[in-house]
């Protein structure tokens, strides 16, 4: 072979090797296809993983929204039992004031035909209360005597028990704001009568009942000092625990409540009395 011909086929390859290295380079530059692969399964994993990690999420909301409709269920079947409960005591409220109209209405019948109540005479529209008589002629001297006549005790009983009932019937009818204002008067006038326990009781029931609870606590309060051995004295301490539950004194009332279960046992009051102490925050009763 001559040199020219070896010259030739050197240029040859040099010029081939120049056009090829280029995609050579390229070539190893790229990726293989397992690189490849090993890339997207890489991504897959990631990818599943964070949907695994969504789906974990997603339980766990789904756990919490479970939980909290369990505690909605529960707060409404305790709103439920308060109701019920309310419903109860106002048939036993009712019950109560329809036994005292039944016992009162014969000793107001019977000194009503031997004396006209002086308060059906200041007040001729109290409800239960007999018109005054219309005056007959009589003399001078007979009216004298008449007005310095000194009041019995018969006549003075008559005349407390109608402003009583007087009081007692706007609170019967609902007319609370009129009843409080008549046994106010009345535990004013007559603070040491039979009926003024009575008249304490149904007058912090009548703020009871408005939602005046600390007014009512304060009332039913004064009622336990005064007449502590009143026959009032039982359902007077319940409504005391009532109105401390209603202003959130939950351990005040806690304390009334086991106290009237403690102190009467057995009775429609302390029954009242341990359904609201379980109706008492678990978390308040401590403080």
């Amino acid at each position: 072979m001559s040199t020219r011909q070896s010259m030739a086929i050197l240029m040859a390859a040099a010029l081939s090797a120049a056009i090829l290295a280029p995609g050579l380079a390229q070539a190893q530059s790229r990726p293989s296809l397992a690189e490849q692969v090993q890339q997207v399964q890489m991504q897959l994993q990631s990818a599943q993983q964070g949907t695994l990690s969504l789906l974990n999420r997603i339980d766990t909301l789904e756990q919490e929204s479970r939980a909290q409709q369990g505690q909605i269920e529960l707060l409404q079947h305790r709103i439920d039992q308060l109701e019920q409960q309310q419903k109860d005591q106002y048939l036993v409220l009712d019950a109560r004031l329809r036994k005292l109209e039944q016992s009162a209405a014969p000793a107001a019948t019977a000194a009503s035909s031997a004396v006209v109540p002086a308060a059906a005479v200041n007040d001729p529209a109290s409800i239960g209360a007999p018109a005054p008589a219309q005056p007959t002629a009589a003399t001078p001297a007979a009216s004298s005597a008449a007005a310095r006549a000194p009041i019995t005790p018969a006549a003075q009983a008559a005349e407390q028990q109608t402003a009583y009932d007087g009081a007692f019937a706007f609170l019967r009818n609902g007319d609370y704001a009129e009843a409080a204002r008549r046994f106010r008067a009345f535990l004013l006038q007559y603070p040491h009568a039979s009926l003024a326990p009575n008249a304490a009781y149904w007058l912090g029931e009548s703020y009871y009942v408005t939602g005046n609870y600390q007014v009512a606590l304060d009332t039913f309060h004064r009622l336990l000092t005064q007449y502590p051995q009143s026959d009032k004295s039982r359902a007077a301490l319940l409504k005391l625990g009532y109105c401390q539950f209603e202003l959130k004194q939950y351990a005040t009332a806690s304390s009334t409540f086991n106290q009237l279960i403690a102190t009467y046992p057995g009775t429609e009051e302390a029954h009242l009395a341990a359904d609201r102490l379980r109706a008492i925050p678990q978390q308040s009763s401590g403080g």
